[in-house]
């Protein structure tokens, strides 16, 4: 009986062991493909595919002449039209930056673009000028203030203006939670998260 019991310890040693043995090579599996999941999520490559930059020469030629950043401009894109050449939104605003008719009317008189049709505004080498010029003239009205100048350009410079007047908002990173507009506040967060990937990815 002793015998018999000391070789059933062994079998139970031996099968604990075994099974040890199974799961530390499964564990170390499931470790490898989470380490390579997660390089390939961070790595160069994949973060350009999912913040592209096209257009680069239109953009970097439009941000130089006024004076914008290139990673505000990408990530006001891909927040708004995630590069669709023909988004339309709900409201009427058209293209890559989504400018309003009304509102690329405007531009164009100030920029001195005496061809313009509003289809224009789903022409890149319409859209981009045009919004970034509008960016431009928005980091003018708010001294440079990018935060305000991103709520702006989604609500609009006057509501902007009248919020800080108001104190409903001071117009600074950290209180864009006061901001009254739920889709302006989750606009600006936006922005402001793909302004940094896109600086992460491109500066270098």
């Amino acid at each position: 009986m002793e015998a018999s019991g000391r070789s059933g310890a062994e079998e139970l040693e031996v099968g604990g062991k075994r099974l040890f043995k199974t799961l530390l090579n499964k564990v170390g599996l499931v470790l490898l493909i989470g380490l390579l999941f997660i390089y390939i999520l961070t790595s160069p490559w994949f973060l350009r595919k999912l913040y592209p930059f096209p257009y680069r020469d239109l953009v970097l030629e439009n941000c130089a002449a006024y004076q914008v950043e290139q990673y505000l401009v990408l990530a006001i894109i891909k927040t708004e039209s995630r590069f669709h050449t023909n988004a339309e939104s709900p409201v009427g605003a058209r293209g890559l930056m989504q400018i309003m008719p009304e509102t690329g009317k405007w531009i164009a008189a100030q920029m001195n673009i005496l061809d313009f049709r509003t289809d224009n505004l789903y022409n890149p080498s319409y859209n981009i000028p045009m919004g970034i010029w509008y960016l431009s003239y928005l980091k003018r009205t708010f001294d440079g203030n990018i935060v305000q100048v991103i709520a702006a350009y989604n609500a609009g410079e006057h509501k902007i203006k009248r919020w800080m007047n108001e104190g409903i908002w001071t117009g600074q990173l950290d209180s864009i939670d006061n901001i009254p507009y739920k889709e302006t506040r989750d606009y600006v967060n936006r922005v402001l998260f793909n302004y940094q990937i896109y600086k992460k990815i491109y500066q270098s």
